[in-house]
């Protein structure tokens, strides 16, 4: 029996004097649980007197024998400490059983940074040295407490980053962590009693909630890369007097004013089929919305959020709104706390600690109100984690006459809900527990700070004429070869690049039914991501966009500017290999014929 002492303790081995020394390495991997090239052993605690795998060796021969203490060391990776450190980490914190899933580019970023506040030497309190540290000046952990509440603006919710430090700080190094999904429904399986309404037992049976404000959040900061993206969107209400709704296109990044915190930036909005009134708003079912996610990750970007209106005009002179959501009101109502729920459960974020692979969400909300100077303010928010099972597993209702109230649904014999509580102050100041039966739904809300940057941002181009935005027929705004072949002649730009890139000409170039190119514009979405004018002019030769011209210059629209585009006085080949329409019935007529298939008139 020979003994090897790792730094994981010390195991037994069994093995023969004239065993090789390559078999017994092999029974020190497998017991360790190494490859075989992912440990050294030495006969000294110093590292001195490798053994090397041999077949020509044996134990006797390298004078081990039974009793003997050997000492094995783990590989060390390329690379440096720190690295090494998150490497092995981010592998160990990973629970037992936990599916493999690789996280958001963010994520990966800031598990790799130190995330501790530095400070400089006091030059009052502390007495030491340049080269010293002391309590006055020593690095803060991100998620220290009293470092967030003194910063202006105090920060009342720490970055989930932090918190996943704080949960892996301890002795133990988070070995134990698992950040568990909340389940209000009965744990299937169950063949100890008949199933619900006629039987439950607490194996199966869902825990009682009890809501707490949640200490961190997802996503801490909201930035609209310019205003001319949020003006856009402002101009629906202004025009019709309706609320509005879009989802939020954007990257998420680091925010840098808190540590390990994230920021959702925000390049476009998409604005969805939807039924607006001046006070309430139906989504309708989108047949689009596969292929805008589609051509928005083709071009670097993914749903970050949704943002509507709730805009009630008070003085049309002065150009103000009534300031209606406030603390003697509230921030949101139950219902777009539920709405903001589904979008979040639709919207999880992938995550490595969780046995499930996702725990909580990065998607936020923007709600466009009337502030304190009666201007129109941006104001961000989520809902907590708790919120979202309880919206999953459909256990949260509103109340019709108080919006500021949710509800709690009473379990029935289809469905089992469990208890829900919260916890307030009575007039005399004591804490008490209340049935969530109704629920203020602040219990339930996270703010988010929602910016606009000193210097504008733009990934896509901006026009003085810009191209109409979709599912805007309402306004008499439509997108068609008409809009395009008008937006195409008032952008006289030599550049293709700046014409081209504009989000919402992009989606009507792959969606539209007349010619879809959803096939064949990847090469330009890639020059749009990249800011590549080469890779745009090179997609501009194509067939599509000689085809797309012809299209445009059908619709009796003189544009001035296409000549560089290369329509008019184009290869005639292209002119024929394009679909025409017909002058007299207006019928899109496939390539290559003479006459009109609809009506019979010769071409024009």
């Amino acid at each position: 029996i020979i003994r090897v002492q790792s730094p994981d303790g010390v195991k037994r081995i069994t093995a023969t004097k004239r065993e090789t020394v390559a078999t017994f390495l092999k029974k020190v991997a497998k017991e360790f649980g190494f490859r075989n090239n992912g440990f050294s052993v030495y006969t000294n605690r110093n590292r001195t007197g490798e053994i090397t795998a041999s077949q020509n060796k044996s134990l006797n021969l390298l004078k081990i024998k039974h009793g003997d203490m050997l000492f094995l060391y783990p590989s060390s990776p390329a690379g440096s400490s720190s690295e090494t450190m998150d490497t092995s980490v981010s592998q160990s914190l990973r629970p037992v059983g936990a599916p493999q899933v690789v996280e958001d580019e963010i994520d990966q970023y800031l598990i790799k940074q130190d995330g501790k506040i530095y400070r400089n030497r006091d030059q009052q309190l502390c007495r030491h040295g340049p080269l010293g540290k002391c309590v006055h000046c020593v690095p803060l952990e991100p998620f220290d407490e009293d470092y967030l509440n003194h910063l202006e603006p105090p920060v009342k919710h720490m970055s989930f980053h932090a918190y996943i430090r704080k949960l892996t700080g301890g002795a133990d190094k988070g070995k134990f962590v698992a950040l568990e999904n909340i389940s209000c429904k009965i744990k299937s399986g169950c063949e100890g009693h008949p199933p619900w309404p006629e039987g439950i037992c607490t194996k199966c049976q869902p825990s009682a909630i009890t809501l707490n404000r949640q200490k961190y959040r997802h996503v801490d900061n909201i930035m609209f890369e310019n205003h001319t993206i949020a003006d856009r969107f402002l101009d629906f209400w202004r025009k019709t007097g309706n609320q509005h709704l879009g989802y939020l296109y954007g990257r998420y990044t680091e925010h840098k004013d808190i540590p390990l915190g994230i920021r959702a930036e925000v390049a476009a909005i998409y604005e969805p089929p939807q039924i607006g009134t001046q006070n309430s708003l139906e989504i309708l079912d989108d047949p689009k919305a596969e292929v805008v996610d589609e051509i928005a990750a083709k071009l670097g970007l993914r749903k970050v959020g949704w943002i509507f209106t709730d805009l009630v005009s008070e003085d049309t002179r002065k150009g103000t709104v009534r300031y209606s959501r406030n603390k003697d009101t509230y921030y949101l109502s139950a219902e777009e706390c539920i709405t903001a729920g589904h979008f979040q459960n639709q919207q999880p974020n992938i995550c490595r600690l969780s046995p499930d692979g996702h725990f909580g969400s990065k998607f936020v909300t923007v709600v466009a109100t009337g502030g304190p100077d009666n201007q129109v303010h941006f104001e961000g928010y989520q809902v907590s984690n708790q919120c979202m099972a309880l919206v999953r597993d459909e256990c949260l209702l509103p109340c019709r006459d108080a919006p500021e109230l949710g509800y709690a649904k009473e379990s029935s014999s289809e469905q089992y809900v469990p208890d829900v509580f919260y916890k307030d102050i009575d007039k005399f100041g004591n804490e008490i527990t209340q049935l969530a039966r109704p629920l203020p739904v602040e219990y339930l809300i996270i703010d988010i700070t929602t910016t606009f940057p000193k210097d504008p941002v733009y990934t896509f181009s901006i026009s003085q004429n810009p191209f109409p935005i979709e599912n805007r027929d309402v306004l008499g705004e439509t997108q068609d070869f008409h809009s395009l072949a008008t937006y195409l002649s008032q952008n006289t730009s030599s550049i293709f690049l700046d014409v081209i890139s504009d989000f919402h000409l992009l989606l009507f170039l792959v969606t539209n039914e007349v010619m879809p190119l959803r096939d064949s514009i990847s090469l330009l979405l890639e020059a749009v991501r990249t800011k590549n004018e080469e890779l745009a002019q090179t997609w501009k030769k194509s067939e599509q966009w000689a085809t797309i011209e012809q299209l445009c210059s059908t619709v009796g629209v003189q544009i001035s500017g296409l000549q560089e585009y290369g329509a008019v006085g184009g290869s005639a080949h292209a002119a024929s290999a394009a679909v025409w329409a017909c002058q007299h019935c207006t019928f899109m007529n496939q390539p290559g014929t003479d006459h009109c298939e609809m009506c019979s008139l010769p071409r024009t």
